[in-house]
């Protein structure tokens, strides 16, 4: 059990018998009445976000997440499939439970799968992926505003966009978070 009170980003708890993650919080002390915790809650199985608030002494029960290192095989149809290292156990996880993780997460790479009693929810990709880009168009000399950007393709098939000096063929870093381009690989 964890309190309110102690309710920190990314901690993982059991609302209504749901498992949902806490996105963001902030205590608030009105001038008039008790404290309290306000939260904003993801529903890690659905995706919905919730807006939930608490009293600071409340308890509720922490969901133990596991966040197993397997490396990511291939796709076939509405499956993705993975591999432990270790054991060489496969499993496969129906592709809305992968869903967006995996765009820019190439064959054979490793990744983090996360489950809750067994039962596999989602997919963490690496933070920071290397990909070449195969299709941009080029950048237009002169066309140098500050900022500029255009869009391109991965080779996952992922669109990103990039400056406008990045060209077809060359790896660039990207953040699977948000999905920005970080620099050159």
């Amino acid at each position: 059990m964890i309190s309110a009170g102690d309710f920190k980003n990314g901690v993982t708890i059991e609302v209504d018998g749901n498992l949902c993650q806490i996105i963001e919080f902030q205590h608030v002390k009105p001038g008039k009445g008790a404290a309290f915790v306000r939260c904003k809650v993801r529903n890690v199985k659905t995706g919905g976000v919730i807006e939930r608030t608490f009293r600071p002494s409340e308890k509720v029960p922490r969901a133990h997440i596991d966040r197993k290192d397997m490396q990511y095989l291939y796709q076939d149809g509405e499956l993705c499939h993975f591999m432990d290292n270790e054991t060489y156990e496969q499993i496969a996880v129906n592709t809305k439970d992968a869903e967006g993780s995996l765009k820019f997460v190439k064959e054979n790479e490793m990744v983090k799968v996360l489950s809750h009693e067994g039962k596999v929810f989602g997919i963490e990709p690496p933070i920071n992926v290397d990909l070449e880009i195969t299709e941009t168009e080029p950048g237009i000399k002169g066309d140098t505003a500050q900022g500029a950007t255009k869009p391109a393709i991965v080779e996952t098939g992922a669109r990103v966009m990039v400056p406008l000096f990045i060209e077809q063929g060359e790896k660039i870093r990207i953040d699977t978070r948000t999905g920005e381009y970080m620099g050159r690989a």
